[in-house]
């Protein structure tokens, strides 16, 4: 065993689950003072909730081994609990649980993300079943879909999920989506979108009838993910070596310019450059970057960031001339941001997109996969959260709304202020 690449793998896996406080915080700060408890329990939830089903099931639906294929003879009915992976193989260069851990990691972060769409008017128990259904039949297949492969010793594909050995096999490639532009991004964001509809507008929605309560905390919540998103990235190669630096320096260089082109559209289109709106454009970028980070060299990078950020600085105003209430935008930078990174590789990434010297297969083949898994993702996260609203119901009232969310639903309030 390598206890290198196993202290690089448990270093990873920290630094991706540091990103969901982070998220937290980047979301406790864009909505209204009388929401923020509710908001960033919503993420620490997901943390509790993931945490659990990914060690009892979430694993053994996700990465099933050989199979790769959504069905319940697909499931490592051995691996439930993950007690036959208390074993290190011979020759493993990590353990396998170190393998798990990462992984899970990624599960938390992803339903979390959803959260931000349905901001200032959600049960949180409503959530808390959202969520574990949602992860359950939603993100552990998907990622089985994307993750779930293992190479031959050529280098070619053994065994995977549809994305990848089916994609192989039709077409003679399969998707690239290195850390999750599909199974994290594009699926959070079409179930953010989903859960936004379901459960409506909030009260006096327009345009800018709801502003950020606390900036500082956006900013420290996108500081928080930046750094997180290293391990992200990085931490996908599953060793310390060049691709891993690659994916490193990407990371820094696509939001770096997503953050610069972000405040470049607010100040022709606003006047003005926001706090909000670099916390914003450096997060839009780092969505666009996780499929595509070991696959483009950096100048092609900082291109995809440029475009990012200008894209979803516009994408952001849907909701509004489209009528649904994203609270956070989460579609507008995370489903905007996901379907740019994915499609982008299909014209640049390395050796296989249609401009650097590939025919266009490539690009099809992100596209089947980036559109599935929206499709996929959306359709079922409509399905829950409607049965969740028609039974128990996911909302709150308009009362309590106006009221807050954090008293009502959890009997706290993030600020007090006392006289003396």
């Amino acid at each position: 065993m390598d206890q290198g690449n196993t202290a690089f793998l448990l270093i990873m896996a920290a630094l991706v689950l540091l990103m969901t406080p982070g998220l937290a915080f980047f979301y406790g700060g864009l909505v209204k003072a009388k929401s923020v408890i509710s908001m960033m329990m919503m993420s620490f939830g997901a943390i509790g909730l993931i945490g659990v089903l990914w060690v009892l099931y979430g694993y053994a639906i996700a990465f099933p081994g050989s199979e790769g294929l959504v069905a319940p003879w697909s499931i490592d009915w051995s691996a439930i609990g993950l007690t036959s992976l208390l074993e290190t193989p011979e020759g493993a260069a990590y353990p396998p649980l170190a393998f798990v851990a990462f992984q899970a990691t990624f599960a938390i972060i992803t339903v979390a993300l959803i959260s931000g769409a349905i901001a200032d008017r959600a049960k949180f128990g409503a959530w808390m079943i959202f969520a574990a259904v949602w992860a359950t039949i939603v993100y552990f297949p998907v990622a089985s879909w994307v993750f779930n492969f293992g190479l031959a010793d050529d280098g070619s594909f053994a065994y995977g999920g549809w994305t990848t050995f089916g994609m192989q096999e039709a077409f003679g490639t399969g998707v690239i989506d290195f850390a999750g532009g599909t199974a994290v991004h594009i699926n959070a964001g079409a179930a953010a979108l989903a859960l936004a509809l379901v459960l409506g507008k909030r009260v006096g929605f327009s345009k800018g009838a709801h502003v950020p309560h606390n900036p500082p905390f956006v900013l420290l919540g996108a500081g928080l993910l930046w750094f997180g998103w290293f391990g992200f990235n990085a931490g996908s190669e599953l060793a310390a070596d060049g691709t891993a630096a690659l994916a490193w320096i990407n990371t820094l260089a696509a939001p770096a310019a997503a953050l610069l082109a972000w405040l470049l559209v607010e100040k022709i289109k606003d006047g003005k450059p926001t706090s909000v709106g670099a916390a914003s454009g450096a997060v839009a970028g780092l969505v666009a970057i996780t499929p595509a980070c070991a696959s483009l060299t950096p100048g092609w990078a900082i291109v995809l960031g440029l475009i990012a950020g200008a894209v979803c600085a516009l994408a952001i105003d849907l909701k509004f001339k489209f009528g649904f209430d994203d609270s956070l935008d989460v579609v507008g930078i995370h489903l905007v941001g996901g379907l740019i990174g994915t499609l982008y590789l299909g014209f640049f990434a390395t050796d296989k997109g249609l401009f650097t010297g590939g025919d266009g297969t490539q690009l099809m083949v992100q596209a089947i996969a980036a559109f599935t898994v929206l499709i996929y993702s959306f359709v079922l996260a409509y399905v829950i959260g409607f049965i969740i609203q028609k039974t128990i119901g996911f909302r709150v009232t308009n009362e309590d709304e106006i009221a807050g969310v954090d008293t009502v639903v959890h009997g706290e309030d993030a600020y007090k202020l006392e006289t003396v």
